[in-house]
């Protein structure tokens, strides 16, 4: 079976460093998703303002490298433990598809775009390919007492993050949301700990620049890109 992208999306996020590690963590990091030419038509999104959720299968478009051998090494275990990779959500995948649920915060109908569905809750980067989408259907895709694994065992410390005011003011109220966000699941390999480096991170039109000590994150510098 051949697939195409029936759209990509569109994001603050402009490299794989910085993503969120699962879809929903970053609850209000916002989104588009903007259609290929051939499906930018009104009656292709009728009736999905009267959901809340959608289902998005997208590709890893950003992996340089096909994936190899059949164990991977979660973030969650600290980067150092292995598991199948049909027992994790890496990246690194036989066929490299990604399944992400998202929140709809509207559908607008863009005069040149078609439509255009903006959302939150993305753990896709700038320019991911979306292959289809799908509704999210609560009595079905529910499971409340759902085990998953070895995820139940540990817990992410979120971050205090800090940003002095004047680089606050080079983002609007939206992607301020969002940056903190990302920031505070600590977007560093699980097995950096190095408080005296700085790290960069796309975001928007800047170059993030923080550290990390002490469970505090500080964003120390914002350089604009291009």
């Amino acid at each position: 079976m051949q697939i195409e992208p029936i759209a990509f999306f569109r994001s603050p996020l402009k490299s794989k460093f910085g993503i969120p590690r699962q879809g929903g963590l970053a609850s209000t990091l916002s989104g588009q998703i903007v259609f290929e030419p051939v499906y930018r038509h009104a009656e292709a999104v009728r009736g999905l303002q009267s959901f809340s959720h959608l289902w998005l299968i997208w590709g890893f478009s950003a992996n340089k490298h096909k994936a190899v051998g059949l164990t991977v090494r979660p973030p969650r275990l600290g980067g150092n433990e292995r598991v199948g990779v049909f027992a994790s959500r890496s990246p690194f995948r036989p066929n490299g598809l990604g399944l992400t649920c998202v929140y709809i915060n509207k559908v607008e109908i863009d005069d040149k775009l078609g439509p255009v569905i903006h959302v939150s809750g993305a753990d896709l980067m700038d320019g991911t390919p979306i292959y289809d989408i799908k509704p999210y259907i609560r009595y079905a895709d529910s499971y409340p007492e759902a085990r998953s694994g070895f995820v139940d065992a540990t817990e992410w410390e979120q971050l205090k993050v800090e940003i002095p005011e004047h680089i606050e003011s080079l983002f609007t109220k939206e992607e301020l949301k969002g940056l903190y966000e990302v920031l505070s699941y600590d977007p560093r390999p699980q097995y950096h700990d190095d408080p005296t480096r700085v790290y960069g991170m796309p975001f928007s039109n800047y170059d993030v620049r923080f550290c990390v000590q002490e469970g505090t994150l500080r964003v120390v510098e914002a350089i604009r890109i291009g």
